[in-house]
């Protein structure tokens, strides 16, 4: 091999080697893009449960005062009977 084709080889890997470092670099940043995505999607759908949760405790509470209501109601009347 004489020191032209030497040069155009060094410079074909230089460039291939470039590439693959640039591709490289895409693929961390759309996995980090991805990873970003996901963290949000994940804070969205704890934010729902608890705003769930925080309404089906609320919901709990109002029955279980509708229910002491009741049995003071109850209380009361047999109370007022005697």
């Amino acid at each position: 091999m004489n020191q032209a084709n030497l040069m155009e080889m060094r410079k074909w890997i230089d460039t291939m080697e470039e590439t693959v470092k640039t591709q490289n670099r895409a693929n961390a940043e759309r996995r980090a893009k991805k990873a970003e995505q996901e963290q949000k999607e994940f804070e969205e759908k704890l934010m729902r449960a608890a705003a769930s949760k925080a309404e089906l405790e609320g919901l709990a509470s109002k029955i279980k005062g509708s229910e002491n209501a009741v049995i003071r109601d109850q209380l009361v009347t047999l109370v007022t009977m005697v």
